[in-house]
């Protein structure tokens, strides 16, 4: 692996939220619990879940967008989570985000060429003409052109204000960028043109993504790994053609599992099996690990002790006890035998193959 551009270490977040109700009380939710990664510059880590599973608040922990309850956030080397604001405003110029919403992320009342150019602006970037020109650079670069310089937001599309927000993030030519589900509020046809936009362009600036997404398959297409988060926490980390052919923990089977698979054979669909049951609360999560009231191999000591990421070969984690080191399949799951896969993964073939 290449130098760590970026390393996340024990990142936990809590909110207090007050509960329904007259004389509700204000309760305690961890939305990211412990949580830590590293990602290699020129790297594309994907961060895949349900939605509630915390993906959109580690984005703006990791940038600082809200404040961490603890744990420690290195960008080249410094503490996000500790430096001043002057110094943060100058190390966020390496470090931007494209937001889910593409329309709701742009200011209204601006021209498309202004939002882009006022970003040269706010961290005083060169003068006015060469902000202008920068501008109208990037509208090229992200194929909308000149012509869209004074329009307003309400005048594009959806796909045409998404490129907006990307064209806004790169102006400042930074290193990192994170793509907070840059593609789910858009058509399917549009969702293909904007994923081939964002490849091109970290070919062509020499970008590293975090890509998250609650789609593991657009998450597969653009990813050299993938995070999976369940509740808040890390439970499986892996290469994506790896953790896609041969997933180890049970959540990260049934994602795949929900996944449509076309089987030209019999041309329909696969049956979608999904996770079982719903999404508990993140206010008052089940107690042990997190995923064992809808886990297919939940064990007695599932239900009380909560476990860790074991490495299991190759760079790779899981935080299942299926996988512990004294397990006679633990360590060599990494290998990708068939004859050391978990219980269950022989029906997720035809899925990591698709």
């Amino acid at each position: 692996m290449t130098e760590a551009l970026l390393q996340v270490d024990n990142l936990k977040k809590v909110f207090l939220v007050k509960t329904e109700g007259l004389f509700g009380e204000r309760r305690e939710l961890c939305a990211v619990d412990g949580v830590g990664f590293s990602i290699g510059k020129g790297e594309v880590l994907g961060i895949v879940g349900e939605s509630g599973c915390g993906k959109s608040t580690l984005a703006r922990l990791i940038l600082r967008l809200v404040q961490a309850t603890a744990g420690t956030v290195l960008f080249r080397g410094e503490d996000v989570l500790r430096l001043s604001p002057a110094r943060l405003l100058k190390l966020r110029r390496h470090m931007q985000m494209v937001f889910q919403d593409p329309l709701g992320s742009l200011n209204p009342r601006m021209s498309v060429g202004r939002i882009i150019a006022d970003v040269l602006r706010f961290h005083r970037v060169s003068d006015h003409a060469q902000r202008i020109r920068r501008a109208r650079e990037m509208l090229d670069v992200i194929g909308l052109g000149g012509e869209y310089f004074d329009r307003l937001p309400h005048e594009l599309s959806g796909g045409q204000c998404q490129r907006v927000g990307i064209a806004r993030a790169l102006v400042l030519r930074p290193d990192l960028v994170v793509l907070d589900e840059p593609v789910s509020a858009l058509d399917v046809s549009i969702q293909a043109q904007i994923l081939k936009l964002l490849v091109e362009l970290k070919q062509a600036f020499a970008l590293t993504y975090i890509f998250i997404s609650h789609d593991i398959g657009i998450v597969r297409s653009v990813s050299d790994r993938i995070a999976v988060l369940y509740l808040g926490k890390l439970v499986e980390i892996a290469g994506a053609e790896e953790l896609c052919r041969a997933p180890l923990h049970p959540y990260t089977q049934g994602l795949l599992r929900a996944v449509p698979v076309a089987d030209p054979r019999t041309n329909r669909v696969n049956q979608l099996n999904g996770i079982d049951g719903d999404l508990p609360s993140p206010i008052d999560p089940p107690k042990g690990c997190r995923f064992h009231t809808r886990c297919l191999y939940a064990e007695p000591r599932c239900g009380h002790e909560v476990p860790p990421l074991f490495a299991v070969g190759g760079g790779r984690a899981v935080a299942c006890f299926l996988h512990e080191p004294k397990r006679s399949f633990g360590r060599e799951l990494g290998t990708s035998e068939a004859a050391n896969r978990p219980p269950g993964a022989a029906l997720f073939e035809a899925v990591g193959q698709a």
